[in-house]
């Protein structure tokens, strides 16, 4: 079997193909399910952000299994396999272990070094369990991404002041104009909307707006700015705010554009413009806007000047990343490299552990009816810890054994030497 990524993310595909391929929380459990009908897929877990969509599956074909993935993503985003073809990018076995770990750590992001991603690979494992996704490979890939993406936020530097995407948005519209003096509107009261209020505000905006379905959500993102007076308004709000505000930023998880061309013109007065900031895929503003009077577009395909002056202070300590996350792809690969001598090994236990049983049956019983119980006892436990030392440095040296080729003459020689019928146990 073998590990293999299919995917797009902010490097192969624009924003309108990336929209279309976007799986929401809710269609997870329906994709996996999918994925696992196919022959050739064991274990499949999905990554879906605003900037990717990669899918780690288990296939017991690797070519098979491939293929399968990208059938699925074409009839996903109602796009002909040959019109997807270009935007995807294929990793298998080491490579795709290496890019989750770079994921994890944040050195796939289009900010270097943002730290929700490791958040959304976490809520992917979550996710790849609570749907049956995941077994013991998926779950332990996962299991040493996190732990890599944590090594390299903790270990050092590349997220101190990393910049989100909601940051560089702000960014993108402070170099534009002053904030302080903008009437502006945030039409969500998720995580990205609560990152936006938060870069406003230390950039000396005072007139923020939230505009949400969830009145709820919106006193919760509230609460967490008490030096702020955020004016709160409900979603049927949406238009009249919008053609009264300089600024709007939209981050939402409607799958269909919320902004366009029709209802924009007839909420935005003459006379009066407004920039748009869609940091949301799929999109919330339909691209039929560019070029209305009055109304400045920008997606997150607009932030990548504002994040290429991150890149550059960050390269450094992306380097520094790089050395933890190859110490996170040889630790899985050792516990991989094992997994072929576990049926030998608890073959030979299995066996060993039958002589031990048998031998202390027939020496119990010469000794009689009268032998105490706590004798008994000792005796067992004498026997146990005499074949656990035996075995011990042999399983040890076997596991860290890390050439194929040395490791399986290894196991032939055992599964010789001790007679060990290893395929009727595992058949």
């Amino acid at each position: 079997m073998n590990v293999a990524v299919v995917g797009l993310s902010h490097k192969t595909a624009p924003v309108e193909i990336r929209e279309k391929l976007s799986i929401q929380e809710a269609k997870i459990e329906e994709a996996i399910a999918h994925l696992r009908g196919y022959p050739h897929i064991e274990e499949v877990a999905i990554i879906s952000t605003c900037n990717r969509l990669e899918i780690y599956a288990v296939v017991t074909e690797t070519e098979k299994g491939v293929t399968e993935i990208t059938q699925f993503l074409s009839e996903t985003a109602h796009i002909p396999l040959q019109q997807l073809r270009r935007y995807l990018f294929t990793l298998l076995h080491q490579d795709s272990v290496r890019h989750l770990m770079r994921v994890a750590g944040g050195l796939e992001s289009l900010v270097l070094g943002e730290g929700q991603i490791l958040a959304q690979v976490r809520n992917t494992h979550k996710l790849g369990q609570k749907y049956k996704g995941i077994n013991r490979l998926l779950d332990r890939l996962f299991k040493q991404a996190i732990t890599a993406g944590r090594r390299v936020r903790t270990e050092t530097s590349i997220g101190t002041g990393a910049v989100s995407i909601s940051s560089a948005a702000v960014e993108l519209v402070h170099s534009k104009v002053d904030l302080t003096t903008q009437k502006i509107a945030i039409i969500g009261a998720g995580k990205m909307s609560c990152l936006l209020v938060k870069h406003l505000l230390a950039k000396g905006a005072t007139d923020i707006t939230i505009v949400n379905r969830s009145h709820r959500r919106s006193e919760e993102l509230a609460a967490q700015f008490p030096q702020a007076t955020l004016n709160l308004q409900a979603l049927t709000e949406m238009l009249p705010i919008v053609g009264q505000s300089d600024i709007v930023f939209t981050s939402t998880g409607a799958t269909e554009p919320i902004l366009n061309r029709a209802n924009l013109t007839s909420c935005i007065p003459e006379n009066h413009s407004v920039m748009l900031v869609d940091i949301s895929v799929p999109r919330n503003v339909d691209s039929d806007v560019h070029g209305m009077t009055g109304v400045i577009a920008y997606n997150v395909d607009d932030l990548k000047a504002v994040v290429a002056q991150n890149h550059a202070s960050r390269r450094k300590m992306a380097q520094e990343a790089e050395i933890l996350l190859e110490e996170e792809v040889e630790a899985f690969e050792l516990w991989w490299r094992s997994l072929d001598t576990v049926p030998t090994i608890s073959c030979l236990r299995s066996k060993v552990e039958d002589i031990r049983e048998q031998e202390l049956e027939k020496a119990l019983s010469r000794l009689g009816t009268e032998f105490a119980e706590k004798h008994q006892e000792v005796i067992e436990a004498l026997t146990r810890g005499i074949v656990n030392k035996i075995l011990h440095e042999p399983m040890v040296q076997l596991r860290a054994q890390q050439d194929i080729e040395a490791r399986k003459h290894c196991l032939q020689s055992l599964q010789m030497l001790f007679d060990l019928d290893v395929s009727e146990q595992y058949s």
